[in-house]
């Protein structure tokens, strides 16, 4: 038997998420992603069937490369991620809805200003009662750089480096500004909180000046836990310093490993954290069925459904290219493209079946994409897929999988239906939770507050402490200045 697996469910709120075209297929209802409604349903299916969390990807601009410039013509009729709509709103009312699950809500550190956010943060943490993670982004759109008042995008290395310090800003709004016996609720005394045990934060820095002190009084997670993606040099080394649970991606476990191996062991040898504190989790789409011959047959009808200018839009969001400038018999395996998209093209060609006497054109790139986007795909019976899912766990060596839909509802019922008995069956997936309504924290790691070896633990402010363990460093440093 081996250890149990970690399973998002992946979603966006927004008609068409890794699947262009597929909202009007008659199964979905993803039309529907501006009701409440839609998304407690969803939350109490995933909830009662155990998965750990629903992580809610988002953007900040529309994908607006494709028939370009800045044209986001393209990516409207398939649904491609726009429109969209603000993914935390819909995180109490799904909190209320349900038990157990995690809410995995993506929010930028490079357009929001960390005192608003850390508020929002604890806020809804608040009102769902610990069950609330961040998915810590810095954006990649040029679309949303200029509808924020800039001319390009911020560089992308320096993004990482203004997310560093934002980091330093909520970790003291959390953990810091209000020590663990600050609030009382002293009925006799008519005192709801003690004014000395609530602090300004005093941050100066680079990037941020934040006095504080923090608006909100701790959540019961004070920092929500701690989803991060990126394997970039500078992504990897923010996520082995920061991130809790990391969100990565490949066509096939051996391209995955040395991702995995390089993030864990930086985040042992330069932040001195434990590997198994940070859980890695794969992007992959599932299509499962009775039989692989049934999935194979549905797999081809939604394939019908799709949209290859959305899935092309969608191509020119995420690598920046304009694949309209080409003629439609190129084959891009041999086409000189910029920022590494050909490696990218090569890739696939390399790992998706059947590819070597096909060219890899416009048409199918489009195709490949259509259904999951640039996760790997996996179409089979239960059995099927849960042999290539133990694959991926033994080579990879990851924790488990952020499962994204292709329709909503259907992908997410046929993964309870077909490939959850069978993980089960084989003591890969949990069939209950070991504590009733535990945090996001609790639930990943066992702990309610970060870690001890986490980076953030320092900013921690204890009953009895007469400051924070980092304000009196601070307070050291000031005075070996003067």
């Amino acid at each position: 038997m081996g250890k149990e697996l970690i399973l998002n469910a992946f979603a966006i709120t927004s008609p068409a998420h890794l699947s262009p075209g597929l909202w009007r297929h008659p199964r979905n209802k993803t039309t529907k992603y501006k009701t409440l409604k839609f998304w407690t349903n969803l939350a109490q299916l995933l909830d009662k069937a155990n998965f750990h969390a629903l992580f809610i990807a988002d953007v900040l601009g529309p994908y607006d490369v494709y028939k370009g410039p800045a044209n986001a013509g393209p990516a409207l009729p398939s649904g491609a991620q726009f429109p969209i709509n603000d993914p935390l709103y819909a995180v109490p009312a799904m909190a209320a809805a349900t038990k157990n699950l995690t809410f995995g809500v993506t929010a930028s550190t490079t357009y929001d200003a960390p005192y608003a956010l850390a508020r929002r943060f604890s806020t809804v943490d608040h009102l769902a009662e610990g069950r609330v993670a961040w998915n810590i982004v810095t954006s990649y759109l040029d679309s949303a750089a200029r509808n924020f008042g800039l001319d390009t995008q911020i560089e992308h290395d320096e993004r990482y480096r203004i997310a560093d310090e934002y980091m330093d800003v909520v970790y003291k709004l959390w953990e810091g500004s209000w020590r663990d016996d600050a609030v009382v609720e002293d009925e006799k005394t008519g005192q709801y909180a003690v004014p000395e045990r609530v602090r300004q934060i005093h941050h100066k820095g680079k990037y941020f000046k934040v006095p504080g002190p923090h608006l909100c009084e701790p959540s019961l997670q004070r920092t929500p836990f701690l989803f991060q993606a990126g394997t970039s040099a500078a992504g990897k080394e923010f996520g082995a310093k920061h991130a809790e649970a990391i969100f990565v991606g490949a066509q096939h476990p051996e391209q995955l490993r040395p991702n995995v191996d390089a993030i864990r062991k930086l985040a042992k040898e330069k932040y001195g954290r434990d590997p198994s504190h940070i859980k890695i989790v794969a992007g992959i789409t599932l299509i499962a069925a009775e039989t692989d011959e049934a999935a194979k047959k549905k797999h081809d009808e939604l394939l019908s459904y799709g949209d290859k200018e959305g899935a092309l839009a969608l191509f020119g969001g995420w690598t920046g290219i304009d694949l309209s400038s080409y003629s439609e018999d190129e084959d891009f395996r041999f086409v000189e493209l910029p920022k590494g998209a050909q490696s990218m093209v090569n890739r696939w060609a390399s790992t998706v079946p059947g590819s070597d006497n096909l060219p890899w054109n416009k048409a199918r790139i489009a195709e490949f994409l259509i259904l999951g986007g640039m996760q790997a795909k996996i179409v089979g019976s239960g059995k099927t897929i849960v042999d290539e899912l133990e694959r991926w766990v033994e080579i990879a060596g990851i924790d488990g999988f952020n499962l994204a839909h292709i329709v909503n509802p259907g992908s997410f019922e046929d993964i309870i239906e077909f490939v959850i008995p069978e993980l089960q069956k084989r003591g890969l997936f949990r069939k209950g939770v070991e504590k009733e309504g535990a945090t996001a924290r609790e639930a990943y790691l066992g702990s309610p507050w970060l870690l001890d070896d986490h980076y953030g633990h320092k900013f921690r402010w204890a009953a009895g402490e007469e400051l924070p363990p980092y304000a009196k460093d601070e307070a050291e440093l000031q005075k070996e200045a003067k």
